[in-house]
């Protein structure tokens, strides 16, 4: 009797329990072997739906197929704890259990236990061991039966136990690289890399069957790059025919380029590359970064971000010189609502739900765009939705730009996830940044290379490409909404352009408002979050278009104006903040040299709420102190609230501050997530709290909390969701989003809506719900805001009365 992993909906033609195993178990392989861990890899893939050989499963997915209008429950049947269970059978039940392999059989088991939903405890905070209960004390039916199939089948138990030894052999490679001190840390990282690729190698299958597309083909990325090289300098080579090419800006950033090139050869590692803002460094790390994957031999090129504006911007512009669509991925938000505790929906058969999940980006792509919020989510969110990509991290380049914008109770957390990547994921990182944040400060510090900058006479370059003064006219001084206005508009009847930026979208809104008001018949801009991205790009088209051509214009943005926008005003007015986002803010000034030196005013602007905004009001504290001192002594700091010194002094001040932060502290359970995921069982203190209830040691070698750290594990503060909206392509999307499609149809429509996607904290949501602005979609997968929710002028318009319609659904 043949076992049924899948039934195609399509067709009906059943995948076999074997072939599924079989070929998850390839998969996994391959994935796997870029990190040395083939066959712990391997052995995931290949045990994963043990389960499925039993007379009950293959019952509840015939009948599934049988009665469509009145399926069974999905998930009520137990295919994931078999493999497991299985494991800890073979290795935990000896008196003389061999460490390594139990220590192989937790890592694996847990994987496969939690593979339709996210890592299991090895023990919680109520003293329970879910992963131990999974695997030794439920109860399983026809258990024996499937694991004589599998036995049988797949692979025999000689040879499977030659394939463990492999696995153990492996896992003692790690461990050879690895000081005493960061072993579970590591085994920490490991578990997470190993059940990145069993989610990836079971869902790519799984989609290829559904789909009858055949065995996944990976492209050639070597041949590739060096295309993408030869174009990049084909466009680098004709700035030298330009006519403003002989100017001493861009002599700077032609120099900084052929430095990071020549820096190309160095080996994988962690670098700097603190190319001064409006220096050029998305090309000149791009640079870097193709010749280094030639050199090296790495699979792909991941560019992080702090927002999607640069997203937006960086994206395009490589797309276009690298004469590249299809192979360059944008990934800055989910539209997707996923089910995070349980995905026993992709247990049989596919249906609309499940082919949005098989839909998500696993990141396979050669160049790829995302945030800061993407990437700590890989490593430390929970849900199977984010960790997928984790393994495509390995022999990579990274590229962090403005990497100071890293949130502070992640800093240790992602200097540690860095540091796995540098020595296990074979991966070169970069952190690109006008601001490097003091990240070798910290307890956790990261692991930068020796002499890991890319640029030389940092100082020098420095003070070589000073384009703005900033004047101070915060200390002592407060503005509020009416006086910057009337600043404003005095500013502009001596210049052509102002950037005004703001620390919060209240006060933003606000001066856009009175500055309207006041209709002085200039060009007047507003831009923030509350705009979906194709919407800002629309805004930003206007804006360089009035900058071009010369006309009087006024803009007033949040900070997201700050990172990477290439825009370049007269006259800068900044809200007082931290000295990266001052910087940040003085790089969208003169930003081409093209005057002499230009003002950045920066004010303190009395009506901002920094209240939920701890990091901008302690950036804005220890940027205060900075400004005082140099008000007493002209000559503190270097003379310069930009420079080295007050960068350096700036940050240590920073992080001294947030000191109790930085290993992300989890108030309702009183401990840091550093703890939860990576202490030694003898001094974790959940292990003596369970000794302490239980009389004895927990009977694992692994005792950490991996589930309870991703529940509480928030990148912002807030949760945010994305949501749709009525603007522009928008409005059909959201049309199509209504009918079905295949799987790739659906990728694609989800890649294109990330341009008309907003992301919404939950008071905002439950606003609109009780306001009857919002419509659900795909079963409630899919948020779309109502017409009228939406402004043209401010993008999400939570203060609008106008009716909310539907007419457009």
């Amino acid at each position: 009797m043949d076992y049924i992993a899948h039934i195609r909906s399509s067709d009906g033609k059943v995948q076999k329990v074997e072939e599924h195993l079989l070929e998850v178990k390839s998969l996994a392989e391959q994935y796997g072997e870029k990190l040395g861990i083939k066959h712990l890899a391997g052995l995931a893939g290949m045990l994963h739906d043990l389960g499925k050989y039993t007379n009950d499963f293959r019952n509840y997915i015939l009948e599934a197929v049988n009665n469509p209008d009145s399926p069974p429950k999905r998930g009520s049947i137990d295919h994931s704890t078999a493999g497991g269970k299985l494991l800890f059978e073979l290795y935990h039940s000896s008196e003389k259990r061999d460490p390594l392999k139990c220590i192989v059989s937790e890592i694996i088991g847990n994987a496969i236990i939690s593979h339709h939903s996210y890592l299991h405890d090895f023990l919680n905070p109520n003293n329970e061991s879910p992963y131990l209960y999974r695997v030794q004390q439920k109860e399983l039916n026809q258990y024996e039966a499937a694991r004589n199939h599998f036995f049988e089948n797949v692979i025999s138990e000689m040879d499977f136990q030659n394939y463990v030894n492999k696995a153990v052999e492996e896992l003692n490679n790690l461990f050879v690289k690895t000081s005493s001190s960061l072993v579970e840390q590591q085994l920490m990282f490991l578990t997470k890399f190993i059940f990145s690729i069993l989610i990836d190698s079971d869902r790519t299958n799984t989609k290829e069957f559904e789909e009858n597309a055949g065995e996944s083909t990976y492209m050639e990325t070597p041949l590739l790059f060096e295309k993408y090289y030869e174009r990049l300098m084909d466009k680098i080579n004709s700035f030298k025919m330009s006519n403003h090419s002989d100017s001493p800006i861009n002599k700077l950033r032609a120099n900084m380029s052929n430095q990071c090139d020549e820096f190309a050869g160095r080996p994988s590692g962690i670098y700097t590359l603190s190319i001064p803002t409006g220096g050029g460094k998305t090309l000149a790390s791009l640079r870097y970064a193709l010749k280094h994957a030639q050199i090296h031999g790495k699979k792909r090129i991941v560019f992080v971000v702090p927002y999607t504006t640069i997203i937006e911007q960086n994206a395009e512009e490589v797309r276009k010189i690298l004469q590249e669509e299809a192979n360059i991925l944008e990934h800055h938000s989910n539209v997707i609502m996923d089910d995070q505790d349980n995905d026993e929906s992709l247990d049989g058969l596919i249906n609309v739900n499940q082919k949005l999940k098989l839909a998500k980006d696993n990141w396979d792509a050669p160049i790829i765009f995302t945030t800061m919020i993407q990437y700590l989510n890989v490593f430390f969110a929970k849900g199977s939705r984010n960790i997928r990509r984790l393994h495509n991290l390995a022999e990579s380049i990274i590229i962090f730009d403005e990497v100071q914008k890293v949130p502070i109770h992640c800093v240790s957390l992602f200097n540690q996830s860095l540091n796995f990547l540098k020595t296990f994921g074979k991966s070169s990182i970069v952190l690109c940044t006008a601001t490097q944040p003091a990240l070798d400060f910290v307890e956790h510090k990261l692991e930068i290379n020796t002499d890991g900058e890319m640029v030389q006479n940092l100082d020098e370059v420095i003070n070589a490409f000073k384009r703005t003064e900033i004047v101070d006219m915060a200390t002592g001084n407060l503005f509020d909404s009416e006086r910057l206005s009337d600043f404003v508009v005095d500013k502009i009847k001596e210049i052509n352009s102002v950037l005004v930026i703001l620390n919060t979208k209240t006060v933003v809104r606000k001066l856009y408002t009175l500055l309207k008001e006041k209709d002085i018949g200039i060009a007047i801009y507003h831009l923030s979050t509350s705009m979906c991205a194709s919407h800002r790009k629309e805004i930003l088209k206007g804006v360089r278009e009035n900058l071009e051509n010369g006309n009087k214009i006024i803009c007033i943005s949040t900070q997201l104006i700050e990172a990477g926008v290439n825009v370049s005003f007269e006259c800068v007015i900044r809200s007082l903040a931290g000295l990266d986002s001052i910087a940040q803010a003085a790089g969208r000034c003169n930003r081409h040299g093209e005057k002499p030196l230009q003002q950045v005013y920066i004010i303190d602007h009395c009506e901002e709420n920094l209240k939920n905004l701890k990091e901008i009001k302690v950036g804005k504290q220890a940027a205060r102190k900075i400004f005082a001192d140099l008000k007493v002594d002209n000559t503190a700091h270097g003379g310069n609230a930009l420079s080295t010194k007050a960068i350096e002094r700036y940050f240590k001040e920073f992080y001294t501050d947030f000191q109790s932060n930085l290993n992300y502290f989890i108030p309702q359970l009183g401990k840091e997530m550093t703890e939860l995921l990576s202490s030694n069982k003898k001094v974790y203190s959940y292990h003596k709290a369970f000794k302490h209830a239980t009389g004895q040691s927990l009977p694992l070698f692994l005792a950490n909390s991996y589930r309870t750290a991703a529940e509480h594990f928030q990148v912002i503060d807030q949760i945010a969701t994305g949501v749709l909206v009525p603007y522009g392509d928008g409005r059909e999307i959201i049309t199509e989003l209504n009918g079905s499609g295949s799987i790739d149809d659906l990728s694609n429509l989800m890649r294109k809506a990330q341009q008309y996607t907003i992301n919404l904290f939950s008071y905002e949501l439950d606003q609109l719900d009780k306001e009857g602005g919002l419509v659900s979609y795909l079963n409630g997968k899919v948020l779309a805001l109502k017409e009228g929710a939406y402004s043209e002028e401010f993008g999400l318009d939570l203060d609008s009365r106008s009716q909310y319609s539907v007419k457009i659904f």
